[in-house]
């Protein structure tokens, strides 16, 4: 692809000689003569000055530097959506393999793709165009969208409910039993019944390993748009809302409520029946226990606002100096104070 019909696609400005030949995307330190990079971090400005790269995706008010530059508003997501001009994943043709299992009830849309070993449960409705690649199981009651694609072995329990565009990787698991056990008379641990389903919404990504709870009631649900990484856990009855990133190791308890906007970054925990307002930030292994207004970034654990955060672990860091200061200190004035005198008996007592 010729740099000026990459720059047409994208919608980019081209600074540079529309007529070289392209062939592919890399890093801005890898790339070489024939390839796209990009820069969206301020850090990596020096490199683009010296990248072999045949162009690189930059912000408009970037300066003028020797590769070629395409540029643009957002840079990343124009790099995304180069990486998909020259990558393309692997396509399934509609048709069901032989080896899978599919109950006579359950209803599948047109073109759709069912590889070996797919278990597909009674009345499930699975939408059209769907993907479901080897040792998938679809639990009886299940209800998909259109363009459901499903990695191989993951799994979606009893009538959950998934919408258009989701995608799940390996080893998910949709709505497994929530945590939820009360002690009888005995002393012993009872189980719970886990009666909700989950509800996953639009262009939901669920991302290898993780694991989504149904509700003890109600229904768990992940609103439209918002993606979760590997390895995360959302407690039984929790409410995600839209377009929200939940990062690897992440863990929410039961009933946790998780507004629009939001971010949690990787191993954030969530204490149960808490409420995280729309647009919270909380920053890598932060944890709370206590409703976080609309808007805030959180850190530490427990977690509080991240500017008295980062004061407090830069004091933190000075502690042992600060110590020997102070002891130093009390030596000084203790060197300096008179010495106690021994205090005068009176006559009373003489």
């Amino acid at each position: 692809m010729k740099l000026g019909e990459l720059a047409s696609k994208l919608g980019a400005e081209l600074r540079g000689d529309a007529d070289v030949e392209v062939t592919g995307v890399k890093g801005i330190e890898e790339a070489g003569p024939a390839e796209v990079t990009f820069v969206a971090n301020p850090r990596y400005t020096s490199l683009a000055r010296t990248t072999r790269a045949a162009a690189v995706l930059v912000e408009p008010e970037f300066p003028e530097i020797a590769a070629a530059t395409l540029r643009i508003k957002n840079p990343y997501l124009a790099f995304s959506r180069t990486l998909g001009l020259f990558y393309q994943p692997p396509s399934y043709a509609p048709g069901i393999h032989a080896t899978a299992a599919i109950d006579p009830t359950a209803e599948i849309g047109e073109g759709a793709h069912i590889g070996a070993y797919v278990v597909v449960g009674p009345h499930v409705q699975l939408g059209a165009h769907a993907t479901l690649l080897p040792h998938v199981v679809l639990y009886p009651g299940v209800k998909t969208g259109t363009h459901f694609f499903a990695h191989a072995h993951a799994v979606v329990r009893e009538n959950c409910q998934l919408g258009d565009h989701v995608t799940l990787e390996n080893g998910v698991i949709i709505g497994a039993d929530g945590f939820g056990f009360a002690k009888n008379e005995a002393g012993h641990w009872e189980k719970i019944p886990q009666s909700g389903p989950v509800r996953l919404g639009n262009r939901v990504d669920v991302q290898a390993n993780a694991c989504i709870d149904r509700a003890t009631v109600g229904a768990t649900e992940i609103g439209d748009g918002t993606k979760v990484d590997n390895l995360v856990q959302v407690g039984h009855g929790s409410k995600v809302g839209e377009n929200s990133l939940l990062c690897s190791q992440t863990g929410l308890a039961g009933s946790s409520v998780i507004g629009n906007n939001v971010i949690l970054a990787g191993q954030v925990g969530i204490a149960g029946h808490c409420t995280v307002g729309d647009g919270v930030i909380l920053t890598a292994q932060s944890a709370v226990s206590h409703d976080v207004p609309p808007g805030k970034m959180i850190s530490g654990s427990p977690g509080f606002d991240n500017r008295v955060w980062l004061r407090a672990v830069t004091i933190f860091q000075r502690l042992p100096e600060l110590l020997k200061r102070l002891d130093r200190l009390e030596k000084k004035v203790a060197a300096q104070s008179p010495p106690e005198q021994a205090p005068v008996e009176s006559e009373k007592e003489q």
